[in-house]
């Protein structure tokens, strides 16, 4: 018989195994108090800008921004802003209106876009797959088989890399597109509103295909490797609050994530392993941090500022939750003097604590200048030790 002993699948590596970035990342998610802060972004709006303003091309990011290398490793398959779709619909262009294009998107959305240009900008939704009973049949639910032979093309390849990864002590996450997401993605942000009155039943409908999808994929996953993390992409919240009511989140969400991580707990090779539960969110997302905790959220992001989010304040309410992000995109904007202000607020309150990641709260925008964003990274790390 094969020596388990301390493979990062069966029992996790001694920390002096682990490269540097697990370590410190693990460290982080355990909420060490004091460790220095982890050092990644959330994401950029503003590389084509920076280009021009003589951002190197060829450096890696890690290098020009003075960031950790990753500590954990992802598994993918299951969506994030939209469904885990198999096959995904054709992408065609439906209307040529001047100026713009109407465009069946992937997602078997109709998108209006500039001519020529699909990126960099919110697109208008005009028209989502999902209208009713008969639609979601017809369109969606056999995209969503979990049997789709094309879901496991690469299987073995992807999970030999995720075995590696597990070797070195890199967290191994299962990414999942959250249930409000999948629901927006197929009906549509404001049609969906109604959709928990006018048709409670392919609610449900699209949530047992999500469910199945999710746990099906997951569990060929975890007969490779143990999870260290279950991460939902729900933007689930808006500037004002949730976007649906608890009631409805414990009648349309609830059941299903609580069955998913269930399954997802129970199937683990190393049984004694903690399982995060991470929740991404936009808005404001104190408003629905109590009911996902019923559920087992235990690392929460990126707490968007101008959504009224405060991480340090947070953090003091909710000392066993993880955060991620907090940073405000707009005061990298601002200047110097506004970027020493917010972060001499934040970090040296949240490495005190432990528990933290400074990130943006989300992608950096094209406003924020090339050389006060290096600003910014010198005294985050500063900062941040």
């Amino acid at each position: 018989m094969a020596d388990t002993t301390f493979d990062g699948i069966h029992v996790l590596l001694p920390e002096a195994r682990m490269t540097a970035s697990a370590r410190k990342l693990r460290a982080t998610y355990a909420i060490r108090p004091g460790i220095p802060l982890f050092k990644r972004e959330f994401g950029y709006y503003s590389l084509d800008a920076w280009k021009e303003q003589g951002m190197p091309q060829d450096a890696p990011f890690d290098q020009l921004f003075d960031y950790d290398p990753p500590g954990n490793h992802y598994l993918g398959q299951c969506g994030w802003c939209e469904a885990a779709l198999a096959p995904v619909f054709e992408t065609v262009v439906l209307e040529d209106r001047g100026d713009y294009e109407l465009v069946q998107d992937f997602a078997g959305r109709h998108v209006l876009y500039f001519k020529g240009r699909r990126d960099g900008f919110m697109p208008e939704y005009v028209d989502h797959p999902v209208k009713d009973m008969h639609t979601f049949e017809e369109q969606i639910a056999w995209r969503m088989d979990p049997a789709t032979p094309a879901r496991y093309a690469d299987l073995e390849q992807r999970m030999e890399i995720a075995v590696k990864a597990a070797g070195q002590g890199l967290m191994i996450g299962q990414n999942i597109i959250g249930g409000y997401m999948y629901l927006r993605s197929l009906i549509g942000p404001g049609s969906l509103l109604y959709a928990f009155y006018d048709m409670p039943d392919v609610i449900h409908a699209c949530m047992r295909a999500w469910l199945a999808l999710a746990d099906t994929v997951t569990a060929r996953h975890q007969q490779y490797v143990t999870l260290d993390e279950v991460y939902f992409g729900e933007d689930i919240c808006y500037k004002g609050g949730s976007l649906i009511s608890m009631d409805m989140i414990g009648e349309f969400l609830m059941p299903y994530y609580q069955q998913l991580v269930s399954n997802i707990k129970a199937r683990q090779i190393d049984k004694q392993r903690h399982l995060y539960f991470q929740l991404d969110t936009d808005g404001y997302a104190p408003a629905v941090i109590p009911i996902y905790r019923e559920m087992g959220m235990d690392v929460m992001s990126p707490f968007e500022v101008a959504a009224g989010c405060d991480v340090v304040k947070l953090g003091q309410q909710y000392p066993d939750l993880v955060l991620f992000g907090g940073i405000d995109k707009r005061v990298l904007a601002q200047g110097r003097e506004a970027i020493d202000s917010h972060l001499e607020y934040i970090l040296p309150a949240m490495r005190a604590r432990g528990g933290y990641i400074p990130t943006c709260d989300h992608g950096v925008p094209a406003e924020v200048p090339y050389e006060d964003y290096l600003y910014y990274r010198r005294r985050a790390v500063e900062l941040g030790g």
